[in-house]
């Protein structure tokens, strides 16, 4: 059955009540030469089955691969049953966001008890009710630090991943502010030498990710006291959020800002997103970070209950005292996030403590290998990168054996072209890792 939205006789009185003679007066606006002036050339129209047929044949043609050795900020972890029956119940699943704050009770938890979970595994005292992705929390984090000190310079770890610095620069030439990267050693960390020369009394933020694009573990500590010797902030970000099952919280070493990409807490790799970027502070900046918090407080007849305590977005207050544009609070994927952290509760740290061990040996039997050297000799999370004889056809022997290979280091660092980043989680057994490397050998 055709669904026909309107009648000729419909069109004609919408027409006539706006003023139109016809439907072509509405793109006028648009210059004739984009105009499309033929019909598309679509396929006949088909049936539901024939469609539902035609699709599951195609769907036949992807191939899903058993090991996967990439990581470079998307993460392939385990996830429990119960994350995809949670987020799947139609309450959760089909609200976009609760405008209608105070009737969406179960929402609001939801999104408090993933609050308090990245307050406690940052360190921090207050986390928003999450961001677009881990990019846009970095770069929201810089602007707030340049717009509260009113300063104009943004000093960036070129360790950090390299879609992380562009979303920063894009925020920042909107802004006017100017961006200094600090190049990294051979150990892959940040160079102190030339963060000191560097930060001065216009540096708004000092900007860092542990582990950083590399995997490398930074040491954030000192890169903490320097900026603040100077009076600037300091965001520290990450790009494996099940890193902060095992590493010293960045709100416990001197952190204003815990930035980073939550996908890996319960969220499949998925082209790229939807995913969650991981905002918290401390409350110092309550009310002035971007996004949303839920609060928890109690009803006028003493029983608890979960509100919107503050909304800075322009939204909800004027546009020119706005915090942040950003309209989403990608509330599913961080409600994946909670119940994933729920189900796993201090085995966190057990998924965390499996990631290194299982990078490690990976490492050792690849760094067996003729011609293969360590790229950079800090310590390594999950990820680490590796010199060899040719990145390409080392890949390309693992593709045809169905296995995804690491990324290639050339793509964004040209000093790097003979390396690549091989990630390992607790996805790949022994015996897993030790076919990898008889495909490679």
């Amino acid at each position: 059955m055709d669904y026909v939205p309107h009648t000729p006789a419909d069109e004609q009185r919408m027409m006539q009540a706006i003023g139109i003679a016809s439907l072509d007066d509405l793109f006028t606006d648009i210059p004739s030469r984009f105009l499309l002036k033929k019909a598309l050339q679509l396929p006949p129209g088909v049936s539901e089955m024939e469609l539902a047929d035609f699709m599951d044949h195609l769907s036949k043609k992807n191939e899903l691969p058993a090991i996967t050795l990439m990581g470079a900020g998307a993460y392939r972890h385990w996830i429990p049953a119960v994350v995809g029956h949670i987020i799947s119940r139609s309450e959760f699943y089909t609200a976009y966001t609760p405008y209608q704050a105070e009737i969406s009770q179960g929402i609001l938890q939801a999104i408090y008890e993933y609050q308090t979970m990245i307050a406690r595994l940052t360190g921090m005292q207050v986390a928003n009710a999450s961001m677009y992705d881990g990019a846009t929390a970095m770069a929201e984090a810089a602007v707030l630090a340049a717009k509260t000190l009113n300063r104009k310079k943004l000093v960036l770890a070129n360790s950090i991943h390299p879609e992380y610095r562009q979303v920063v620069r894009t925020y920042a030439w909107a802004n006017g502010y100017e961006v200094v990267v600090i190049p990294f050693t051979a150990a892959g960390q940040l160079d102190m030498d030339n963060l000191r020369q560097t930060v001065d009394k216009d540096t708004a933020a000092v900007l860092i990710q542990s582990p950083n694009f590399f995997g490398v573990l930074e040491n954030i500590a000192p890169v903490a006291a320097v900026t603040r010797d100077q009076g600037a902030l300091f965001v520290s970000g990450f790009t494996e959020a099940t890193s902060l099952g095992i590493l010293k919280p960045a709100g416990a070493m001197g952190a204003d800002f815990a930035v980073g990409e939550g996908q890996a807490f319960g969220n499949p790799l998925n082209y790229g997103g939807p995913y969650l970027g991981i905002f918290a502070s401390t409350d110092k900046f309550l009310r002035k970070i971007p996004g949303r918090l839920a609060g928890a407080t109690v009803d006028k007849e003493g029983n608890r209950g979960f509100v919107l305590t503050l909304q800075t977005r322009e939204q909800h207050i004027r546009r020119e005292r706005a915090t942040s544009n950003i309209c989403t609070n990608e509330a599913l994927c961080a409600l994946a996030a909670a119940v994933y952290l729920v189900s796993l509760g201090k085995n966190l740290k057990m998924i965390a403590e499996l990631n290194v061990q299982k990078a490690q040996y990976l490492r050792s039997r690849l760094l067996a290998l003729p011609g293969f050297s360590p790229a950079f000799s800090g310590p390594v999370y999950n990820e680490f990168a590796v010199r060899c004889p040719d990145p390409v056809a080392i890949n390309q022997k693992l593709q045809e054996a169905g296995i995804i290979g690491g990324y290639k280091l050339g793509c964004d660092y040209p000093e790097f072209q003979d390396s690549i980043l091989f990630c390992a989680t607790e996805m790949l057994s022994k015996d897993d890792i030790d076919k990898v490397v008889m495909i490679i050998s």
